[in-house]
């Protein structure tokens, strides 16, 4: 049995290749990298901050291995827009005050940007739904509610897809 793997993780669209035994997961392959804005906040799931879109979908990466992550696409919130050219979430963030500390911003985003790819007009159901594996201890999520229905609006007026 291989106690090591090569896998190739394409994280924002840079591609990676390395070497690792099979316990290691995504969050601290991602990491290992350099791409930090995963946070690790309590390895096992229960919190969010370490979510990332894996083919699309909103993962916890403390809880998936790299070894599953082959192959697949990974984005950080990093990779949905820089400073220059913000995502609509990011800037929503931002102008709606959305941001306290921080520390559980980039897995809330990267959870509404899952919910925003199923559901341009999200209820406040769904992104209750939608966020219910994420916490936050500053800002207590009306700020947040506010911040993707702004993005939401934001993003239907252009057409664009989330």
């Amino acid at each position: 049995m291989a106690t090591e793997k090569t896998v190739t993780l394409t994280v924002n669209g840079r591609t990676h290749k390395l070497a690792l035994p099979a316990h290691r997961t995504a969050l601290e392959a991602l990491r290992g990298l350099g791409y930090v804005e995963a946070k690790c906040g309590c390895e096992k799931g229960d919190c969010g901050a370490c979510a990332v879109l894996l083919d699309g979908a909103a993962v916890d990466s403390c809880l998936t291995l790299a070894w599953a992550a082959d192959g697949a696409a990974i984005t950080t919130v990093r990779g949905l827009g820089n400073p220059d050219a913000e995502h609509p979430l990011q800037t929503a963030f931002i102008r709606e005050g959305a941001v306290q500390c921080g520390y559980c911003t980039p897995g809330i985003i990267i959870a509404a940007k899952a919910l925003l790819d199923e559901i341009p007009d999200p209820s406040e159901a769904d992104m209750r739904r939608a966020l219910s594996g994420n916490l936050c201890r500053c800002t207590g999520y009306t700020r947040i509610f506010s911040a993707i229905r702004v993005a939401a609006a934001a993003l239907r007026e252009k057409g664009a897809r989330p």
